[in-house]
């Protein structure tokens, strides 16, 4: 199931070329049936005999251009190819496709700017290893201003495949055929805005050629984390569900730790409950029905309160404080046994020191450690702006503090210290608002608290507070996805019962877009 989720860096993908060339099928019958693909998403919805313009770049990415333009022609479409000369000779599959094609091409500066219908990005791939040079970003820039739908082979011209990142200019897609599996590109930002509607072409490589590759980026999707997710059992009841313990700021910063407490209760923990300072009790009391609560004075009250060894899960950082008795319950937290989320404040309060922070953690290396910052929480811990290349960021945060590493944003990222990492790319814009990630550190406890492996409950938690934004719609407020969440449960486990799909049938599969 996890293999459906599989997303593959350039290198990954390349191999798995390799493998299935090795394998017997030739690399120009790869190429031919990405090129009829490319040609197939043009006449869906194109009508026939219009004008179309193909790009092709100098690598196999052109030659997959060449093929597209062939198979359209034939088809009865009026085709122009542009490029600024023939294919790299090192690109013979592209070689041979060009010269199938049997005309020779316009230069790129000179694409037709008149009555175009579609523009077929063939430029570059995702492989592109250096910025878009001038002369190409000017004719990315005329074909982002001209109002003809531009379907991109491969992934945006510009993107990098691994990254996301824009290497100085890139085609702005109104959809995007990739073949085999996705790229990270992708889904991370801002290659996802450039993409449009993604779809993922079979052009015949066999899903085993994963088993030997052993991809370690993948799609945040139940096909991921699926087989581990905690559905409730007729046979259970709460104590089998685990018991969840957030820990609450003082009279004043209370808000964010019910939020926690709420999310974990609706992610399925079997109990919860809320560790207040004595001055917070009143106050807290006032808002808690289902959600237990407990006084807890410092860190020697949390230790207590941990002490008992049910309580199996323990989330603290929001609205906790910055000080040194921040640092004090975070360190009681991690050598209490029980499996930890920290978020917020429990971060911050470690800027000045990460490394004391990342020792507590791998003083317990068999305890689940979970850390959820946001971007800003991530460039004070880990001193660098994970923007450049959030993916990477996350990579070399987990293996640094030993902890699964939650980026948070558009894209966000799971990342663990073993390099396995999953990017989601179902937050809608609506859900950054204040209190959200408080109700996403909860979902992750709680789904921690039922026995959840690390990596697949931060995942599962980051899917499911995505779904939930969707539900709740527009407006929304955090207080909204905790109540949700039974909604997009429901369907998730509908979803985990039915057949799972088979991406070695064949055919085309929307993989989603913007």
């Amino acid at each position: 199931m996890r293999h459906h989720a599989a997303l593959l860096p350039p290198a990954a993908m390349a191999e798995a070329d390799r493998l299935t060339i090795a394998g017997g099928t030739a690399g120009r019958v790869l190429m031919q049936r990405a090129g009829i693909a490319i040609a197939d998403a043009v006449a869906r919805t194109t009508p026939l005999g219009a004008a179309v313009v193909v790009l092709c770049g100098p690598g196999n990415n052109g030659g997959d251009g060449y093929v597209a333009a062939r198979v359209l022609r034939d088809r009865g479409f009026r085709i122009t190819v542009a490029a600024d000369g023939p294919p790299d000779p090192r690109a013979a599959d592209a070689v041979e496709a060009a010269e199938a094609w049997g005309r020779a091409p316009v230069p790129l500066a000179r694409w037709d700017h008149g009555r175009v219908a579609v523009v077929i990005d063939a430029l570059y791939g995702a492989g592109l290893s250096r910025p878009i040079d001038r002369l190409t970003a000017e004719v990315i820039a005329a074909v982002n201003a001209h109002p003809c739908r531009v379907i991109a082979a491969d992934i945006p011209s510009g993107v990098d495949g691994a990254t996301g990142a824009v290497r100085g200019a890139a085609i702005r897609a109104d959809e995007t055929v990739t073949f085999f599996r996705r790229k990270p590109g992708h889904l991370l930002m801002p290659g996802r805005t450039l993409c449009g509607t993604l779809r993922v072409a079979d052009i015949g490589i066999d899903a085993a050629v994963l088993d030997r590759i052993r991809p370690t980026d993948f799609a945040n999707e139940p096909a991921l984390w699926g087989d581990a997710f905690p559905m409730p059992r007729l046979d259970g009841h709460k104590y089998h569900r685990g018991h969840v313990v957030v820990v609450s700021g003082g009279m004043t910063r209370t808000g964010a730790a019910r939020l926690a407490a709420r999310g974990a209760l609706r992610a399925g923990a079997g109990l919860v409950t809320l560790a207040s300072p004595p001055d917070a009790l009143a106050v807290n009391a006032a808002q808690l029905t289902a959600i237990m609560l407990e006084r807890m004075e410092g860190p020697a009250g949390l230790a207590a309160i941990l002490a008992d060894r049910r309580r199996n899960a323990v989330c603290l950082g929001p609205a906790l404080g910055t000080g040194e008795a921040a640092r004090a319950l975070v360190a009681e937290a991690l050598a209490s046994g029980a499996a930890t989320v920290i978020d917020a404040d429990g971060l911050t309060a470690f800027a000045e020191a990460p490394d004391a922070l990342f020792a507590g953690i791998r003083a317990w290396p068999e305890r689940p450690v979970v850390l959820t910052p946001h971007a800003g929480e991530f460039a004070r811990l880990f001193g660098v702006d994970p923007a450049a290349s959030k993916r990477d960021a996350a990579k070399k945060a987990a293996e640094r503090s030993g902890a699964v590493v939650v980026v948070k944003g558009p894209d966000t990222v799971v990342a663990m210290p073993d390099g396995a990492v999953s990017i989601a790319a179902n937050a809608p814009p609506w859900l950054a608002t204040a209190g959200s990630g408080d109700v996403l550190a909860g979902m992750v406890t709680g789904l921690l608290a039922q026995g959840m492996p690390a990596f697949d409950a931060a995942s599962a938690a980051v899917w499911l507070h995505g779904e939930a934004g969707q539900e709740a719609g527009i407006g929304l407020i955090a207080e909204d996805l905790p109540e949700v969440l039974p909604r997009v449960l429901a369907r998730l486990s509908r979803d985990l019962a039915a057949p799972s799909p088979d991406e070695a049938d064949g055919g085309e599969n929307v993989a989603g877009g913007d």
